[in-house]
């Protein structure tokens, strides 16, 4: 969320730098509401100290042996019961004024780190780096066609189960995914991430926190008689498991990873990738998450980017990473990798993992501070998928794909999926 102070001073940098996102806005609305609320604070306190002086008065009197019924203690009393009146009015304009100013302060994306590259759409995102080198060939299938042939999958039958964009794994293919998050999650951990295995249902202050609430309602799964949602990435409970906290100095960084079932409507993307894995209802992921101090944020987004790439490193998965445009940046994200990994049999690169650096749009939506002395302050978050499971699944299997019609395990997955080689089998 936006800081309310930026909005109440310098309106102008936040209206300068949303235009970097290509997004247009009058602030002045806001800065009047902001200026309110801040007016109302303000003759609150002063009210409330003068209150507090008369009962401290009141109180002196009193010992000094005055009779608490004289016309003087009951002036006094009845001057204090109308300051204790009017505060009380006070605190409700100002409780709906701070709503009012909160509500609309949601709907506003994070604004972009100075660093990261003006631009209007994904066409102008930056490659700053690649990795490995992608394969290519004529007759080369796609991760679907694979799946298929080896019986890794069943999408007809999981329509009958459910509706459209949804698979069941079957046995390779179950097995794969399995050895695809225990992999990472031991990856992750052997660089002194924490792993945690959080709630798969959320509230909705928990979207509110992380900044999906209220703006892509539209894009999740919501229980129709309860406060909760599937939750569309770890990302969400995470960034909640220590909202309303102040985490000490010394604590930080804290960085943890979170594997979970993630749940999308996937809105606005009807006829895009409608085979295979790369979009689906619901997925797995493996997520990396850090808590740090604002001073120390920069360097913790490389880091985060590196553990990312370190999977597909491992499992040998030609990739480039791009620095995202103003214009293409997710809602919370201020500066953002994007990992793209090679799939030679659909001849192009595809996302797999998203690296951003939040900076404090989320804590302060969810009220994340650290304290350092008598020092009080948000901290910054970061976030990355270690990785997508499906996608990396898809990546294996396209860029493992050998003549005899068998998919090649890379050597590090091999002690977690028992074999080094992906078998045709016969279907059922």
């Amino acid at each position: 969320m936006l800081d309310q102070r930026l909005v109440r001073e310098n309106p102008n940098l936040i209206t300068r730098e949303l235009e970097r996102r290509g997004i247009q806005v009058d602030l002045i609305p806001l800065q009047k509401i902001a200026k309110q609320q801040r007016a109302l604070e303000q003759e609150r306190s002063n009210l409330q100290a003068e209150g507090n002086l008369i009962g401290k008065e009141v109180g002196k009197k009193i010992q000094g042996g005055l009779d608490p019924k004289s016309t003087e203690i009951s002036t006094l009393r009845i001057k204090g019961n109308q300051i204790k009146q009017k505060v009380a009015n006070l605190e409700e304009e100002e409780r709906n004024c701070s709503t009012n100013l909160k509500e609309q302060l949601l709907k506003f994306p994070n604004i972009p780190a100075a660093e990261c590259p003006n631009g209007k759409s994904e066409k102008d995102n930056k490659e700053i780096k690649t990795w490995g080198k992608p394969r290519h060939g004529e007759k080369l299938q796609e991760h679907w066609e694979i799946a298929e042939r080896l019986n890794l999958f069943d999408t007809e039958r999981s329509v009958r189960i459910s509706q459209s964009r949804f698979v069941t794994l079957i046995n390779q293919g179950a097995r794969l995914e399995r050895a695809l998050i225990n992999f990472m999650l031991d990856l992750h951990t052997s660089k002194g991430y924490k792993e945690i295995l959080p709630p798969v249902l959320v509230n909705s202050a928990s979207l509110t926190g992380s900044g999906q609430l209220p703006k892509f309602a539209e894009e999740s799964f919501r229980c129709a008689d309860d406060d909760l949602w599937l939750t569309p990435t770890a990302e969400v409970p995470v960034t909640s498991f220590h909202r309303e906290e102040i985490i000490p100095s010394e604590q930080l960084p804290l960085k943890y990873v979170a594997y979970s079932p993630c749940f999308r409507r996937e809105a606005g993307s009807y006829g895009r990738d409608t085979r295979g894995l790369i979009r689906l209802h619901q997925f797995n992921k493996v997520e990396l998450y850090w808590f740090v101090h604002p001073n120390e944020s920069k360097d913790a987004h490389l880091q985060i980017t590196n553990d990312a790439e370190a999977v597909l490193q491992a499992l040998g998965l030609p990739y480039r990473v791009i620095e995202l445009c103003t214009g293409d940046l997710g809602f919370s994200a201020s500066r953002t990798f994007d990992l793209e990994v090679w799939l030679p049999g659909a001849k192009a690169f595809r996302e797999i993992s998203s690296c951003s650096i939040c900076g404090d749009f989320q804590s302060r939506r969810s009220s994340i501070r650290t304290k350092e002395g008598k020092t009080t302050q948000l901290v910054h978050t970061l976030n990355g998928s270690g990785l997508a499971i499906g996608r990396t699944m898809a990546a294996l299997l396209e860029n493992g794909q050998q003549q005899d019609g068998n998919v090649s395990i890379p050597d590090a997955l091999v002690p977690y999926f028992g074999s080094s080689t992906l078998k045709s089998t016969v279907n059922h």
